[in-house]
């Protein structure tokens, strides 16, 4: 079972050893003991050169270091600015990135075009979608094992499914998801919209701080901020030891932007009337990154912090044959509520769905 579906309350525990499959450079870090009342947060940089006594990775450009969740802030630090990841509080140091997104979000809020349940210009969205795809058209739509040059991929999912703390209007949050489809991976994904009512207290009982995306991997005990760490995790976990694919981490401050922008937000905010229990079961969504019909569907499951298990079945997945059974068609996206037992291919239904099901007027 995972370990954040019991409560939000439940803390994470490291073993008093590393796991004996984890990276090589995983395994000399200080693991704390169980007798810890709060899980520790691993944070690394490939910029880190040195450890010290105290277990902070010390470079010119990150730290890496086990951080408890239950640390608080240091009153003496400068005052807090906008992260580069997400958008929201971080005491980290200025740069474009992050003043562009602090400037952003608020605007695209203005242009999001209103109550997402609200009937919609069809036409428009699936052609911003469409050009959202072909800002990102290298990355997030083909698994890697259907690559005959590249080396073999693992097919096969963990025992445990990775855990995502994300938004989908956040290009950090966006490759971390184009890397789970080139890796063929399921997960299960909680969505944490601004004003979020659940999600996002769960990454800060668990990691320390609102920062996106967090991952949560339970079957190692790593939990990790900041997408190029998760990436590059993700890669050397699942991967065999390969590296991202070219451009992956290095475009995302070039087109990474283009799909938040011409969504205009979508998937950024929680929607107002959405309601505040979750359904027992999560919905389960087949799907691939760079899909732009399934893009409108996980802007919908965001708006309505919905957590829900993420099919990725980009070109080459082992999972189509999954796909196929359930819907007849390898077309996506394809949804399942497990509550109701509903299960729609259309991504207009879908959303019809979801708004008119998951409403608080509903309840």
């Amino acid at each position: 079972m995972s370990l954040l579906s019991l409560t939000c309350s439940q803390s994470i525990y490291f073993s008093t050893s590393p796991p004996q499959h984890l990276p090589t450079k995983f395994k000399n870090f200080p693991f704390p003991s169980t007798s810890s009342t709060r899980a520790a947060t691993l944070k690394f940089s490939p910029f880190s050169q040195r450890l010290l006594g105290n277990g902070n990775w010390v470079s010119h450009r990150n730290r890496f270091h086990a951080k408890s969740a239950d640390s608080e802030p240091n009153a003496n630090q400068p005052s807090a600015q906008v992260s580069q990841e997400n958008g929201t509080v971080s005491n980290s140091s200025g740069n474009p990135s992050t003043s562009f997104l602090s400037i952003l979000c608020p605007l695209l809020k203005l242009f999001s075009g209103g109550d997402p349940s609200q009937e919609r210009n069809y036409s428009l969205e699936l052609a911003t979608s469409s050009l959202s795809t072909l800002a990102r058209l290298p990355w997030g739509s083909k698994a890697l094992s259907d690559n005959l040059y590249s080396e073999e991929i693992t097919t096969l999912d963990p025992p445990m499914r990775l855990q995502l703390f994300e938004f989908e209007a956040c290009p950090f949050c966006r490759r971390v998801r184009e890397a789970m489809t080139e890796l063929d991976l399921s997960v299960e994904v909680y969505p944490c919209p601004k004003g979020s009512l659940r999600h996002r207290e769960m990454v800060r009982r668990s990691g320390g701080k609102e920062q996106f995306p967090f991952l949560i991997d339970p079957n190692t005990g790593i939990s990790l901020y900041e997408s190029g760490d998760i990436v590059n995790y993700l890669f050397q976990q699942y991967g065999k030891g390969r590296s991202p694919s070219t451009g992956l981490l290095e475009s995302t401050l070039f087109t990474g932007w283009m799909p938040t922008i011409l969504r205009a937000g979508r998937g950024m905010t929680l929607w107002e009337k959405a309601r505040q229990d979750p359904p027992p079961k999560k919905l389960e969504l087949f799907s691939y990154e760079n899909n732009a019909y399934a893009r409108i569907v996980r802007e919908a499951l965001c708006e309505l912090e919905l957590a829900y298990i993420l099919h990725n079945v980009g070109e080459g997945s082992t999972r189509t044959k999954l796909l196929l059974d359930a819907s007849q068609s390898k077309e996506v996206p394809y949804f399942i509520d497990p509550n109701t037992g509903a299960q729609f291919g259309d991504y207009k239904k879908i959303l019809s769905y979801l708004f008119q099901t998951y409403s608080a007027a509903t309840v």
